[in-house]
């Protein structure tokens, strides 16, 4: 399975789903010549709020918290795997911890998925060095797995990445390399995956609520890492969910909403 990511250009491709062409349990292989794959695509940021959140960002694709305002060497947490609910068609939904991506061009990213074939959902695991492909894990993953996951810079353009399923008892440990990354974010995020056969983001998911838990991020001055919380991170939202605050320990939860809900909060333009 190819995993693909991409960055919607238009709002109106969000309703624009015609035919998407799906493996089983995978993202689409779309025809016709673009180029799937990205960072966040931010469609609209709040001013700072004072003693609280930096800001708030809509976006198209991911949903969670980023530190955004450093160079940072590790981002690490746990979440629970949701459960997909699974009617008809295809759906896709990722939830993942990463470096780069909210205001660079790479990511380094690993975490797990639920994807609806028809009324069956189908869990795995995976990692990705963006721009490259993604590549998924043949490791067994059901709902309710519980999962603990770290993307770490080992220094000269080197990550490590690790996925464990300590529910099932497998890790998957990655040491890959990548230029040029600049490690000027660390995320935890739930994403809508893409593309379309135009290129947009694929449906989401049902997937209830995901439960995130000890968010941390690393930085030269503090490789032990800190509560993703003390670097004042921002709170980002995409259609179709709700990210709730996140505490002091690093814990939060996005929750799936429903198909054809629009941005919780009134900023933002298209």
């Amino acid at each position: 399975m190819l995993r693909r990511w991409c960055i919607l250009l238009a709002m109106l491709a969000l309703t624009a789903v015609t035919a998407i062409t799906a493996s089983s349990a995978s993202a689409a292989t779309a025809p016709g010549g673009f180029t799937p794959g990205g960072p966040i695509h931010l469609v609209g940021t709040s001013p700072e709020v004072s003693g609280g959140f930096r800001h708030q960002a809509e976006s198209t694709n991911w949903s969670g918290y980023a530190a955004t305002t450093g160079t940072y060497t590790s981002v690490s947490a746990s979440w629970t795997q949701p459960a997909g609910t699974c009617r008809s068609g295809d759906q896709y939904a990722a939830f993942w911890v990463g470096l780069d991506g909210y205001s660079s061009s790479t990511v380094e990213q690993t975490g797990s998925e639920v994807d609806c074939a028809g009324r069956t959902p189908h869990y795995y695991g995976w990692y990705e060095m963006y721009p490259g492909a993604s590549s998924d894990y043949s490791n067994p993953v059901s709902a309710g797995d519980h999962f603990t996951a770290s993307v770490t810079y080992t220094g000269s353009n080197n990550f490590q990445l690790v996925l464990s399923d300590t529910t099932k008892g497998w890790t998957q440990t990655q040491n890959q390399t990548l230029a040029g990354a600049a490690r000027s974010s660390a995320e935890v995020i739930a994403e809508a995956p893409c593309c379309t056969a135009r290129g947009g983001i694929l449906p989401l998911t049902n997937f209830g609520t995901v439960n995130f838990t000890g968010a941390k991020a690393g930085t030269a001055a503090n490789t032990a890492g800190a509560s993703l919380a003390t670097y004042n991170p921002v709170e980002i939202t995409m259609p179709d969910v709700s990210v709730s605050s996140l505490s002091s320990a690093g814990n939060f939860s996005v929750s799936y909403t429903g198909a054809g809900s629009r941005f919780p909060f009134p900023f933002g333009g298209f």
